[in-house]
């Protein structure tokens, strides 16, 4: 006969998602302003369209990162990161040991409440996890030793990455330069000699040749109607000329 239920009766719950345990959010905000917020959004979506022909290179900012099974304290969210090797499918979260490998490259947009803790505890959290490449970027060139920063791991210890000619920091893992583009960050890649683009500013750039084209196009045909119509003006006054000699 079974019990009635009363207050003081417990009741065994065994979740079938661990969602609770490992939460999709931390309830810190996303960026510390409006502006990192821009830049943020600006550089997933250049690294998105730049790697968008590759099927295997999964792209995410601000998502949160469990990398000890069991362990929900043990987590970090980096502002951009980038990881080879494993299916680009939309997450909650991402899970070091659900994947296989942490990620290869992550970035960090610092500010005046975060800067500290990226020059310190998450770096030693990046560079226990063996992730090659942490950049770092100071929006407002106020907090960091240099607005653009740059670590490769050498030997388990992160490097600083020292800058090229232009001034731009390379991440070998990426194979793209990070550069300032007046104030504001800018991603180079050296082999096309092109700055990389969102997929708007290439359809944009896409939007502004078609025009410049159809522009030509346009003065290429008006120059022909041109000399068409000069080419039959002198005709007629040639022929003017001829019947006017006859008539002499």
């Amino acid at each position: 006969m079974a019990r009635p239920y009363s207050k003081d009766t417990f009741i065994s719950y065994a979740p079938t998602d661990d969602i609770d345990l490992y939460p999709s959010e931390d309830g810190k905000p996303m960026a510390a302003s409006d502006y990192h917020l821009r830049l943020l959004i600006w550089t997933l979506q250049a690294l998105d369209a730049h790697f968008a022909q590759n099927p295997e290179v999964y792209i995410s900012g601000d998502i949160m990162m469990y990398y000890k099974e069991g362990e929900p304290r043990k987590s970090i969210s980096p502002d951009v990161l980038v990881c080879f090797g494993i299916n680009p499918k939309l997450r909650l979260t991402y899970r070091v040991w659900e994947e296989g490998k942490a990620p290869d490259f992550v970035m960090e947009f610092s500010s005046k409440s975060t800067y500290d803790k990226d020059l310190d505890e998450k770096m030693d959290v990046y560079c226990s996890l063996g992730i090659q490449d942490y950049f770092l970027y100071d929006a407002e060139g106020l907090y960091l030793p240099s607005p653009l920063m740059g670590f490769t791991l050498v030997d388990d210890v992160y490097v600083a990455i020292p800058p090229d000619d232009d001034g731009g920091i390379r991440s070998s893992v990426l194979g793209l330069d990070f550069r300032l583009r007046g104030a504001e960050i800018g991603i180079y890649d050296s082999v096309t000699g092109e700055w990389v683009q969102t997929r708007a500013e290439q359809e944009a750039a896409r939007a502004e040749q078609e025009a410049a084209r159809a522009e030509q196009e346009a003065a290429r045909a008006e120059n022909a109607e041109a000399r068409a119509e000069n080419a039959e003006a002198e005709l007629a006054k040639a022929l003017a000329e001829i019947e006017r000699l006859r008539a002499e």
